[in-house]
């Protein structure tokens, strides 16, 4: 196993064998999720060559990077929607500067990467502040690649839900909502509505997100409405559930379930009730193309229901230039 000195820092890759280690590290960080678990990063191994880091200071871990490299590319992992150097309550500025220059001396030295692409946790899954990486991008020469941008409420005071048809009390005797409801069933109308309107299918097939849900069943619950007149599933949310935000990872709705308006429903209900101990509910961007095409229609609809903006920002270090500097 390779690995490089730098200042009083050692960077090793992960091996399978850390895992223990490796999680027990993710539960101490402020900007880490359960996505960082090698439980969820390790459900599509065979897709990535992965290339996590573990750092050490006297022996002891000080910060972990997910990630996987690809070509001359090392990247914060692609298979997460965010990730970084996660890192634990008692890491200063000075020390992540310190970090990232022994990661970089790393990369330079010991692979044959050019260049990294850095994914950061957005603030709002912070359970502390942690952005002393953003400023280490800035020192080491980071441009920014892609800004997409998501809609998030806060919870503690969201703003009225607007603008949506009022639902009757006869339409509201007809729908019930299920936790965890029949996920099989879920998914096929998710595939359909995807296939319908985007001519995509859903970025975890079946398999995969049963995989997951029994992995971290307090984290991945699925909540349906249902049709009180025949027991159908009308629609539903798959949510994924860190310590202070709750992350729409997936919705759809049957005609009949939009024609009922079920998801205004759903809505209501996880957002004033179900989740309002939470800080955010995260409703997932609403871009493609990097950021450079903003989809109007479905970010109207999470501004309507009181989201507002929040950035997943990408940036890019040429690894020569840096290790230069």
């Amino acid at each position: 196993m390779k690995e490089q000195q730098s200042h009083e820092y050692t960077v090793e890759r992960y091996t399978p064998d850390r895992q223990p280690e490796w999680d027990s590290f993710v539960d101490s960080c402020r900007n880490s999720t359960f996505l960082h678990k090698r439980g969820y990063m390790d459900y599509h191994a065979h897709r990535f060559t992965d290339h996590s880091l573990m750092i050490y200071s006297n022996a002891a871990l000080v910060a972990i990077l997910p990630a996987h490299i690809k070509e001359e590319t090392f990247c914060s992992h692609n298979g997460l929607t965010y990730g970084g150097l996660l890192l634990p309550n008692n890491t200063t500025a000075d020390m992540t500067l310190e970090i990232f220059a022994a990661t970089l001396d790393y990369l330079h030295s010991a692979t044959t990467a050019t260049k990294v692409i850095y994914k950061p946790t957005p603030h709002i899954y912070h359970s502390y502040p942690c952005e002393e990486d953003l400023y280490a991008l800035f020192r080491n020469g980071a441009t920014l690649a892609e800004r997409k941008i998501s809609s998030a409420i806060p919870l503690k005071k969201p703003l009225p839900i607007s603008g949506r048809r009022k639902l009757t009390g006869k339409t509201k005797s007809r729908l019930s909502i299920i936790e965890d409801g029949n996920l099989a069933d879920f998914w096929n109308i998710l595939n359909e509505r995807l296939q319908d309107k985007y001519d995509t299918a859903p970025v975890h097939n079946i398999d995969e997100i049963t995989l997951l849900k029994s992995r971290f069943p307090e984290n991945i619950k699925l909540f349906c409405v249902t049709d009180n007149n025949d027991g159908s599933t009308l629609g539903g949310v798959v949510l994924f559930i860190t310590g202070n935000v709750v992350h729409m990872q997936y919705s759809a709705t049957t005609p009949e379930g939009r024609r009922l308006s079920a998801l205004d429903f759903l809505y209501e209900e996880l957002i004033n009730n179900r989740f309002a101990d939470k800080d955010f509910f995260d409703f997932g961007i609403s871009v493609e193309n990097g950021g450079h095409y903003l989809n109007s229609g479905l970010i109207a609809y999470k501004e309507r229901l009181g989201g507002r903006a929040v950035v997943y920002d990408t940036y890019i270090i040429d690894i020569k230039q840096a290790a230069n500097d």
